[in-house]
């Protein structure tokens, strides 16, 4: 395993009591962030920034991704309560954007979509003004699910094809490629005005003509914005990372990405899903 970190993926730790802040509000009002339950290496920045990225539905997931930190176990009861947390919440930080995600809830009839809808409609009563961006899972391609969310009122939907095609046997078992692809698709189809947006992790042993053909297949969809970022293992029980990346090639990458027409590229050692979600938008 790849345990030595390169230059390029240390980083100073910003100032403490900022950081507190945010976490003081989420647990007040019992709220998860993915960038806590996920382990993020940005979860610091962003929250000094007054950023966060909430998780909806639980802590517990039903799938059992490989590269995930998330809890893959028994699902908690959706609570009613969530909408109106997350909206306190980003009263309380003063959000102008916000991102929205949840843990796979396969379980649930409609995958939780519910949820999401009555987070954005929280959220839109505060203010018309802030951004809502989406990051969901891919509710098993179901299209009366997709049609449901895109009736609701926000700016960006996000899902992540995670990696090339060929590892998803070993990374995402539990998913399916062309299935991702169809929920882009779909989901623009359903509500042109949308922005939608994808991410890949590399360093996971995927070759560069693999990453350039997923970013080839996401413009097909017609995918406004992507990232790429360095896949970090979050324990010894998770996929191991095969490669550093180095900053050159993921700038490579970024203009590769911009050459086949997305919006916007956020492609660099640390960047996920949600990081600089705001900018990317502008």
């Amino acid at each position: 395993m790849k345990s030595k970190f390169p230059e390029w993926l240390k980083r100073r730790l910003p100032a403490q009591d900022k950081w507190m802040q945010v976490e003081e509000v989420l647990k007040d009002l019992n709220l998860n962030t993915v960038c806590q339950s996920a382990k993020c290496p940005n979860q610091g920045e962003c929250f000094v920034n007054n950023t966060a990225t909430f998780m909806i539905l639980g802590k517990n997931c039903t799938r059992n991704c490989r590269f995930c930190a998330v809890n893959s176990s028994r699902p908690e009861k959706v609570d009613p309560q969530e909408p109106i947390n997350v909206a306190e919440a980003v009263k309380k930080l003063n959000l102008r954007y916000v991102v929205i995600t949840s843990v796979t809830r396969d379980d649930l009839k409609e995958g939780g979509v519910n949820q999401f809808i009555e987070v954005v409609k929280e959220i839109n009563m505060i203010s018309a003004e802030i951004k809502i961006e989406l990051l969901t899972p891919d509710f098993q391609g179901e299209i009366e699910i997709l049609k449901k969310l895109a009736a609701a009122d926000f700016e960006v939907f996000n899902h992540n094809i995670e990696t090339v095609p060929r590892l998803y046997g070993s990374v995402r078992p539990e998913a399916d490629y062309k299935q991702s692809l169809f929920v882009l698709d779909k989901m623009k189809f359903l509500k042109a005005e949308l922005y939608t947006k994808s991410g890949i992790m590399v360093g996971l042993g995927e070759k560069k003509e693999e990453v350039i053909e997923v970013m080839k297949d996401l413009r097909k969809k017609d995918v406004d914005i992507l990232t790429i970022g360095q896949y970090l293992s979050p324990s010894k029980l998770h996929l191991e990372v095969k490669e550093f990346i180095t900053p050159e090639l993921f700038a490579e990458y970024k203009t590769i990405g911009e050459s086949l027409g997305f919006k916007s590229v956020v492609s660099e050692p640390f960047a996920r899903s949600s990081y600089h979600a705001a900018e990317s938008l502008a």
